[in-house]
């Protein structure tokens, strides 16, 4: 979207933004600024969101990972690592 829209800078050094503007933010968007040369560019920071159950679907489609531990190589490590903990 490009607009012609002029703004001025008040003796705050705050920026007026016209009705216009305004009504494309809401509170809590957050914008990354952009200077270049004598541009000041706003950019929108989107978040991703992320579905949980396609996250899930996507996880069950996946192939086993060859290498793997089993548990028993998981609890073999565990208990290595508490000894050496505890001895000092």
């Amino acid at each position: 979207m490009e607009t012609g829209v002029i703004i001025r800078v008040t003796e705050e050094k705050q920026l007026n933004l016209p009705p216009e503007i305004q009504s494309q933010l809401q509170p809590g968007d957050e914008y990354r600024v952009i200077i270049k040369d004598n541009c000041i560019l706003l950019e929108k920071i989107t978040k991703q969101t992320v579905d949980l159950d396609e996250f899930l679907q996507q996880m069950e489609e996946l192939e086993p990972d060859p290498n793997q531990p089993t548990l028993q190589e998981i609890s073999e490590v565990v208990k290595e690592v508490r000894r050496e903990l505890w001895s000092n």
